[in-house]
C-alpha cells in the first residue's frame, strides 16, 4: 500500500475528551474516530489490526474444536423473556419495536441466542459436548461511556457457549477455554492477570476474568505476595483473622461465659467511630448490621420473615420466580465493608442498594444508624461469617440512642443465611498460603464461566441420552472483548512518540521511507516492497512528497514495527546500504540493500515466535 492511496489522517493535536494513552493514540494514529458519545468508527489502519485479532482467536477457537455462527445482532424479545432476563436486565439493554409493534434487543449478550439454536438442533447426546462462538457486534447503553473503545456503547465480542451431558466434559472444555484464552492474548503481546471474578448476571458457579493492568481500571485486583491467588475484589476471599464457630450449639457454649444482654444509653451516637469514642472501645467490637434492597431476586423467600411484604412477579411462563423487589438485614463485624457483589450473587439478585432512610426505619422501627439483629424479625438476616466468632458484641436496639451490649451470635439472635460477604481489602491474608494480600487495577479484557443448568432450564433444553432417557445439558459461557483487547495492547505497548505494535498485530510490518521517492531511491524502493510482499510481508511505502521528518513522526505515531529508510546517500555507498529502525529499539543499523528482505523476513519470523 501507498501512503498517498492510505486514509490515514494522523492528528498533532490531543483529542479533550481522551485521558488514556490508548484513547489519545488511536485518534492521533488515525485509527478511529467517534460518531457519538460511546459509539466510534475504525479507519483503515486501526482496522487492519482489528481483524488480526479477530483471526488470532479464530485460529485458537479451531484449535480447540469450537465452531463459528453468525447470529443477528437484533434479537426476538420471545427469547429474553424465556430466560426471565427480559425484565432482570435494566436500562443497559436497548429495546426497540419493529414497525409491526414487535419487541426486539439490540444484543448486549448471547446466552438466549445460542441456547435458542441449540435447543431446536439437539436431540442426541452424540451431539455432546458441543462448542460454538460468534465474533458480533454488541450494545449496551453505558451510564457513562470513557476511554474510547476501552468503554463504549457499541463494541465487538467474541462469545463462546458449549453444552455437556456432564461437569466433567464442562470442566475439561472450561479448561480448554482458559489454556486457549492465554495462548490469545500472549500472541496479542499481552501481559494478562487471571483471576476468580463473580459471575453477575451470567449465573452459574466458576468464573475466571483476565486482566490487563490499568491505572484507570474498572476492577481492583488481590493478588498475594507469597502465591498465585489472584482475584477480583467482587470475589476475592481471605484467611479468617477468627474462629468461626460452625454450629449453633458451639456458638452458644462460647458465648456461655458472656453476660446476658443489656440495654444501653448512647444520646446522639449512630456511627461506628462515635460508639468507639463513646465507649472506648475499637470497632472490631461492634456487630454492623445494614438494611439491603434487592432487585429481582431468584431465591425461594416463601419461608423468609417480611415476605408478606415482599412484591412478586413472574416475568414469563417457564421462568423461575422472581421477587422484583426485597429487603434482607446484613450483619458484619464494625471493622469491615459489606462486598455488595458477593451480596447480589448469594441473594441471586440483579443490584442490591442500601434502603432508603425511610425503608429503614419502616422495617426497623428505629432511625438510621440504629439496626441490630437482636429482635429483628421483620427481615432474613444475612451474616457474615465473621459475626459467628463475636460473643460480646455491642450492636443496635433497635431503638433511637440505644444500644445492646454483651450480645452473642447463637444466644441472643439466629441468621437467616451465613455467607462471607466481607470485602477483602490489602493488607488482609491470601486464603491460600496467609501471604499478605496487595492490589492492583486491572481492566477486563476476557470472562470464562461455568453457567450450569441456567438457561438451558428456563428455555428447556433437552437431548436423550444412551439409556433413550431425557436429560438436560449444561453450560459454559467464555467471552473476549476485542476493541478492549485492542486498546489494551497500545495501553501496554507505547511510548512518547506513539504506538509501539508486536508484529503479530501491526497493521504494517515494514513502513518503507525514502527521502525523496524518485530517481534510484524510487526504484530501490518499488523493488524492495515488491520482494517483501512477495514473501508475505505487509509493506507500507510512504510516497508522500513530505520532509524526512513528518514521514518520521508519522512511522513513530502509528507504530510499524519496522521502519526502512532509502536515501541517495545510502544507495551511494558499496554496496549499497539501507537503514533499518526497529520501533521498539532506540538505535537503526545499515543493511545490505541486496541482503534486506531477507533481513527483514528474519527479523520478523523472529519477533512473531516470541508471542508462541
Amino acid at each position: 500500500m501507498n501512503y498517498s492511496q492510505a486514509f490515514i489522517p494522523t492528528l498533532r493535536e490531543v483529542p479533550a475528551d481522551a485521558v488514556i494513552a490508548s484513547h489519545r493514540l488511536m485518534f492521533r494514529a488515525g485509527l478511529l474516530r467517534k460518531l457519538a458519545n460511546g459509539l466510534f468508527a475504525y479507519l483503515p489502519l486501526g482496522l487492519r489490526s482489528f481483524r488480526k485479532i479477530e483471526n488470532i482467536i479464530r485460529e485458537e477457537m479451531t484449535a480447540i474444536s469450537a465452531l463459528e455462527l453468525k447470529p443477528s445482532v437484533v434479537v426476538p424479545a420471545e427469547l429474553w423473556k424465556e430466560s426471565g432476563r427480559w425484565d432482570s436486565i435494566g436500562e443497559s439493554m436497548l429495546r426497540v419495536k419493529n414497525r409491526l409493534d414487535n419487541d426486539f434487543v439490540v444484543s448486549p449478550t448471547a446466552e438466549e441466542v445460542f441456547t435458542a439454536i441449540v435447543r431446536d438442533e439437539l436431540s442426541s447426546y452424540r451431539q455432546l459436548p458441543l462448542a460454538l462462538y460468534q465474533i458480533n457486534t454488541k450494545f449496551r447503553d453505558e451510564v457513562r461511556p470513557r476511554y474510547g473503545v476501552m468503554r463504549g456503547r457499541e463494541f465487538t465480542m467474541k462469545d463462546a457457549y458449549s453444552w455437556h451431558a456432564d461437569e466433567k466434559s464442562l470442566d475439561d472444555t472450561y479448561q480448554a477455554f482458559g489454556r486457549a484464552y492465554r495462548k490469545i492474548f500472549k500472541r496479542c503481546g499481552l501481559s494478562v492477570i487471571p483471576v476468580k471474578a463473580d459471575s453477575g448476571a451470567m449465573g452459574g458457579s466458576g468464573s475466571e476474568e483476565f486482566m490487563v493492568e490499568s491505572e484507570v481500571g474498572d476492577n481492583t485486583l488481590l493478588l498475594c505476595k507469597a502465591c498465585d491467588y489472584a482475584a477480583n475484589v467482587e470475589k476475592a476471599a481471605c484467611k479468617n483473622d477468627f474462629t468461626a464457630h460452625t454450629s449453633i450449639e458451639g456458638a452458644k457454649a462460647a458465648a456461655s461465659s458472656t453476660p446476658a444482654y443489656e440495654k444501653i444509653d448512647t444520646p446522639n451516637v449512630k456511627t461506628i467511630d462515635e460508639l468507639c469514642g463513646f465507649l472506648k472501645t475499637e470497632p472490631a467490637k461492634f456487630i454492623k448490621t445494614l438494611i439491603y434492597r434487592a432487585l429481582n431476586v431468584e431465591l425461594d423467600l416463601s419461608s423468609a420473615p417480611g415476605c408478606k411484604k415482599l412484591e412478586r412477579k413472574k416475568p414469563s411462563p417457564g421462568a423461575p420466580e422472581v421477587y422484583a423487589e426485597a429487603f434482607f438485614a446484613v450483619a458484619i463485624r464494625g471493622d469491615l465493608d459489606v462486598n455488595e457483589i458477593k451480596l447480589a450473587s448469594i441473594l441471586k439478585a440483579s443490584e442490591v442498594e442500601l434502603a432508603s432512610d425511610t425503608d429503614v426505619t419502616r422495617l426497623t422501627n428505629a432511625p438510621v444508624g440504629f439496626a441490630g439483629p437482636v429482635g429483628l424479625n421483620s427481615l432474613p438476616l444475612v451474616i457474615d461469617h465473621t459475626v459467628t466468632a463475636m460473643n460480646d458484641a455491642v450492636t443496635g436496639a433497635l431503638e433511637k440512642d440505644t444500644h445492646f451490649k454483651h450480645v452473642a451470635y447463637a444466644r441472643d439472635f439466629k441468621a437467616w443465611m451465613i455467607e462471607d460477604v466481607r470485602t477483602v481489602k490489602a493488607g488482609d491474608k491470601c486464603s491460600l498460603c496467609g501471604g499478605e494480600l496487595y492490589t492492583k487495577m486491572g481492566n477486563e479484557l476476557g470472562h470464562i464461566f461455568k453457567l450450569g443448568y441456567k438457561y438451558t432450564s428456563s428455555m428447556n433444553v433437552s437431548y436423550l441420552d444412551e439409556n433413550g432417557k431425557s436429560q438436560m445439558p449444561t453450560m459454559g459461557c467464555y467471552g473476549i472483548g476485542v476493541d478492549r483487547t485492542l486498546a489494551s495492547v497500545i495501553e501496554e505497548h507505547h511510548d512518547e512518540a506513539g504506538i509501539i505494535w508486536p508484529v503479530s498485530i501491526a497493521p504494517y510490518h515494514v513502513i518503507i521511507v525514502p527521502i525523496k521517492y524518485d530517481g534510484a531511491v524510487k526504484e530501490a524502493a518499488d523493488k524492495l516492497v515488491s520482494d517483501l510482499k512477495a514473501q508475505g510481508i505487509e509493506v507500507l511505502l510512504d510516497d508522500r512528497n513530505e520532509r524526512p521528518g513528518v514521514k518520521f513522526n508519522d512511522a513513530d505515531l502509528t507504530g510499524i514495527p519496522y521502519r526502512v529508510v532509502i536515501g541517495d546517500k545510502g544507495l551511494s555507498a558499496s554496496p549499497a546500504q539501507i537503514e533499518v529502525k526497529k520501533r521498539s529499539e532506540k538505535d537503526n543499523c545499515m543493511v545490505d540493500l541486496d541482503k534486506a528482505t531477507a533481513e527483514l523476513i528474519g527479523k520478523i519470523e523472529e519477533d512473531l515466535m516470541e508471542y508462541f
